[in-house]
């Protein structure tokens, strides 16, 4: 079951005209929020971070959180699975094709999928990635639906077998084509910070806070295109896939080419912090 523009339907009964603005411009934003045990996943961030992109491309934002909460309440409840994957899309809606902004409603689109935990073994071996030159627009904060530059870099990777192309601008590390990017330098945890060039993550900023908790040496700064291949671990977070090793670079190992200690403790924590906060375990 979906929602479209005040209705839930089938999926398979959802119809969007091919005016829409979306359609013919990807003039619009997006959020993906993951649900744990039935319960959105630091929902507030996600619907900042969707206003934020709302701002970003001059769209009013159609709702009030209450009312988006409400609207996720019952999309995670018409479908099944304790975890899911929420997509919430929202367009200029449906105009005469010109490029200035049309005053009509926008489009309202919400839908949910199963969430899938990474494979045991992409945990234990950890994936490979691959390292291109970040050719996008310069306003990556902005959760757009056009990713077709994103959808091309990370092409490239799956052409390599890999599951990640991991991005480099001016000869610093952004992010990845779909993650953000950690690399651990001289045992400490670095991250590239939050700037109009990259996408502010959500897990991003759960590993930020875990590694402060648990006083795990790290850094907010631009990290270079030499400290990440010569980085001794590597790490992508994303809402989807949680964080995950990334072993291999461009063919050739990181550090022994397996997860290493800074993963496999913040993994572990991240696991701890969802079961305490969404599925209401005692650690």
């Amino acid at each position: 079951m979906i929602y479209l523009n005040g209705q839930f339907m089938p999926i398979d009964k959802a119809c969007v005209s091919v005016l829409d603005r979306g359609f013919i411009f990807g003039d619009g934003v997006y959020e993906v929020i993951p649900v744990y045990s039935r319960k959105p996943f630091r929902l507030t961030e996600h619907l900042d971070r969707l206003q934020h992109s709302l701002d970003g491309i001059r769209l009013k934002n159609p709702h009030t959180n209450e009312e988006w909460r409400q609207l996720l309440t019952q999309i995670i409840g018409n479908n099944e699975g304790e975890d899911q994957s929420v997509y919430l899309h929202i367009t200029r809606g449906v105009a005469k094709r010109d490029h200035a902004f049309p005053h009509v409603p926008p489009t309202v689109f919400i839908m949910s999928n199963p969430l899938m935990p990474p494979a045991p073994e992409l945990l234990e071996n950890g994936v490979t990635a691959i390292t291109a030159s970040d050719n996008r627009w310069v306003r990556c904060d902005i959760k757009a639906i056009s990713l077709l530059p994103n959808v091309l870099l990370r092409q490239l990777a799956v052409d390599e077998h890999a599951a990640e192309t991991i991005l480099i601008r001016d000869g610093y590390l952004t992010e990845g084509s779909a993650s953000n990017i950690f690399v651990v330098k001289n045992q400490v945890l670095l991250a590239p910070p939050k700037s109009h060039l990259m996408l502010p993550g959500i897990t991003y900023d759960v590993t930020l806070e875990l590694a402060a908790e648990q006083a795990i040496a790290h850094k907010v700064r631009e990290v270079s295109e030499d400290e990440l291949c010569t980085a001794e671990e590597i790490m992508l977070t994303s809402s989807t896939r949680e964080i995950m090793a990334v072993t291999h670079l461009n063919g050739a190992a990181v550090g022994n080419g397996k997860p290493g200690p800074k993963f496999r403790q913040l993994h572990q924590l991240y696991q701890q912090y969802k079961a305490t906060h969404m599925r209401g375990e005692v650690s």
